[in-house]
C-alpha cells in the first residue's frame, strides 16, 4: 500500500501525458451536445472519486449531478429516460455487474456514456461509448491508493476539457510536483492520537468532502476504526452530540470557500475537549498536519489524500494490522 501510494505522483504524470486529444474531443462533444442531466455510476472509493467530479461540475459549471442508485437498473428494472443524459462510470477493475448493467442500458438508450477505469479491456470499458484509462498500473494492495488518485485526476481532466479551461489545464500539468511535496508531508502527529482509537469523525466540506469520505473508508479498511465522514455543517445537525472530551476528529481544511468554516469548527471542538487533528496549509494557526497546495484550489483535495495515505498505512501497522490485505476484503468486488 505504501509503495503504491508513493507511486501516485509519477503515475499522475504518466496519465497526464496520455490521451490529451481524447479528452479534448470528449469535452467538445459535451459542449456541443449540452447534456441536460448528469449521472455518476460507482461504488466504494470509486464513488468518492465520482463525487469529486460531481462537486467540480456543480461548483464550476452550475450543472446538477446525481449519483445513480444502481439497483434502480439492476433490481427494479427502471426504464429511465436516456435522452440528454451523460453517464460517467468510475471503477478500478471495471468488472462489477452493477456498474456494467446501467452503463449498457444508458449506452443502448441514447445517452452519452463514459468509463474512467484502470482496466481498459474490461466489461465496463466495453459497455461505455468512451473509455478513459487511468494509467495507474497494476495495484496489488486491496486498499486502493494510486488508482483512487488517478480517478480524481481523470475526473478533473473531464471537467477541464468540458469547460475548455486553460487555467485548470495548467494546474493539472503542475500537479505531479505538488503531489511529490504532499507525499513528503509529516503527518506523524496523527499516530499518537489515533493508535488506540476505536471511533473517529473525519470532517470535510465542499470539494474536500469526497476525500474525507475516502479517508473514513481507509480507516475502516486498514485500521479497524469505526470512522465516519461528515460535512462540518452537517455534523452540527446531530452527530456532534457524540463529540465529548477526548473524542478524536480529523478535520481536512484545504484552501477554498469551505476552509473558514472548517477552521472555526476545529476551534470549537478543541474548546469542547476533542482531540482535533487539523490538516491545513502550512502556516495555518493551530494546524498540526501540514497540507501542500496545488496550482488550483479545486485540485488541493488531491494533495490532501496523497498526504493521508502514508499516515494511515503507518497507523494500520502501529495497530498490528496488515494494510496490504485487510480482513474479509478482496481487490475485485462484484455486486449486483
Amino acid at each position: 500500500m505504501l509503495t503504491e501510494a508513493l507511486q501516485a505522483p509519477q503515475m499522475v504524470a504518466q496519465q497526464l501525458a496520455q490521451d490529451q486529444e481524447k479528452y479534448a474531443a470528449f469535452g467538445a462533444l459535451l459542449r456541443s451536445r449540452d447534456p441536460s442531466a448528469v449521472l455518476t455510476v460507482a461504488r466504494g472509493s470509486s464513488d468518492h472519486a465520482a463525487q469529486f467530479l460531481a462537486y467540480l461540475v456543480m461548483a464550476r459549471m452550475g450543472r446538477l449531478v446525481t449519483s445513480l442508485p444502481m439497483s434502480l437498473i439492476t433490481l427494479y428494472q427502471s426504464q429511465m429516460r436516456c435522452q440528454g443524459l451523460l453517464s460517467l462510470a468510475f471503477s478500478q477493475s471495471g468488472q462489477s455487474p452493477d456498474l456494467v448493467a446501467p452503463t449498457e442500458f444508458f449506452s443502448q438508450g441514447g445517452a452519452i456514456t463514459a468509463a474512467l477505469v484502470n482496466e481498459v479491456d474490461s466489461p465496463l470499458a466495453r459497455a461505455a461509448q468512451w473509455a478513459f484509462a487511468l494509467h495507474a498500473g497494476q495495484e496489488h494492495s486491496v486498499a486502493a491508493t494510486k488508482s483512487y488518485i488517478a480517478q480524481l485526476v481523470a475526473g478533473a481532466r473531464v471537467v477541464a476539457a468540458w469547460q475548455n479551461d486553460p487555467a485548470m489545464q495548467t494546474a493539472l500539468a503542475a500537479l505531479p510536483e505538488a503531489l511529490e511535496r504532499a507525499a513528503r508531508m509529516d503527518w506523524s502527529a496523527a499516530l499518537d492520537v489515533l493508535q488506540d482509537a476505536d471511533r473517529l469523525f473525519v470532517i470535510g466540506r465542499g470539494t474536500g468532502m469526497p476525500v474525507a469520505l475516502e479517508a473514513a473508508l481507509k480507516f475502516k479498511e486498514t485500521c479497524g476504526i469505526q470512522a465516519e465522514a461528515f460535512s462540518s455543517a452537517e455534523v452540527r445537525h446531530g452527530p456532534m452530540a457524540l463529540i465529548n472530551e477526548g473524542y478524536p476528529l480529523l478535520v481536512l481544511a484545504p484552501r477554498g470557500p469551505a476552509q473558514a468554516g472548517l477552521l472555526s469548527f476545529a476551534s470549537d471542538m478543541r474548546e469542547r475537549g476533542a482531540k482535533v487533528l487539523l490538516a491545513a496549509p502550512e502556516g495555518t494557526p493551530a494546524a498540526n498536519l501540514p497540507l501542500a497546495v496545488t496550482g488550483a484550489q479545486d485540485l488541493d483535495p488531491i494533495a490532501v489524500i496523497q498526504s493521508f495515505y502514508p499516515m494511515v498505512e503507518a497507523l494500520a501497522r502501529a495497530r498490528g494490522r496488515n494494510p496490504d490485505a485487510p480482513r474479509f476484503l478482496a481487490k475485485v468486488t462484484k455486486t449486483h
